[in-house]
């Protein structure tokens, strides 16, 4: 069939404006082009900061044998340190509870659970060793456990084999790092030490856990969390 000038653009002007008509119908299609599911805006969950994870709401199992003043007064220091410590596992450690009894709490705040280890405290803080604190001493020399929030930092190898270094966040703790106070494993900080003495040996200050348990604490917290030393009433 021949087809004049005329007919020819009448032609084409139909077919651009029904190409215009179907573009406009597929991209007005929830599934795109091809019937593929465009990708959507990610909504950050609430309290997510860069590079870091959210914490979710803890649930009532977080709260599993921490005392609520001293979880409370945890959670407020994490928010407090924010910008330094990431926010999913936090370790809290109760130094109104006897050495004798596991009394540091290592949180999973995203997953709803804790765990719980034996820890000793420095002989500064109970020199007749009752089992109990009695002071905290930010002093060097003091062979005092410091109160206050910790950020955990690197891992190294010393005299008491794999340790990790703490920095003092607040005023109570900031000479931790001079001081050389960390987490490190003793014999004297094993369970077993309390059938035999009613409680664990006394550390320098550091926060010492028995060589059998070390893996665990390290495993929890790694490098970039916080640490909450307190004896709240």
């Amino acid at each position: 069939m021949n087809f004049s000038r005329r007919n020819f653009i009448v032609a084409a002007t139909a077919f651009a404006a029904s190409s215009t008509t179907a573009a406009s119908a597929i991209s007005s299609s929830p599934f795109g082009v091809g019937g593929v599911l465009p990708d959507l805006p990610q909504t950050p969950l609430p309290g997510a900061i860069a590079g870091r994870s959210a914490v979710l709401p803890a649930m009532p199992a977080v709260r599993a044998g921490v005392a609520p003043a001293l979880f409370d007064a945890a959670m407020a220091a994490l928010d407090k340190h924010s910008g330094r410590v990431m926010r999913d596992r936090i370790g809290i450690v109760d130094f109104s509870a006897s050495s004798s009894d596991p009394r540091l709490h290592l949180v999973d705040l995203v997953g709803g659970t804790t765990s719980t280890l034996h820890v000793a405290h420095g002989s500064g803080s109970d020199p007749n060793h009752t089992g109990w604190l009695q002071r905290f001493s930010n002093s060097p020399g003091s062979n005092a456990t410091s109160e206050g929030a910790y950020l955990t930092s690197d891992y190294y190898f010393g005299r008491h084999g794999r340790s990790q270094r703490l920095i003092g966040l607040d005023a109570t703790n900031n000479n931790a790092l001079d001081r050389a106070i960390v987490i490190h494993g003793a014999w004297y900080a094993e369970p077993s030490m309390i059938a035999v003495h009613g409680k664990l040996g006394r550390s320098q200050g550091c926060l010492a856990v028995g060589d059998s348990l070390l893996n665990r604490a390290f495993d929890h917290l790694g490098s970039g969390r916080l640490i909450y030393a307190a004896k709240v009433a």
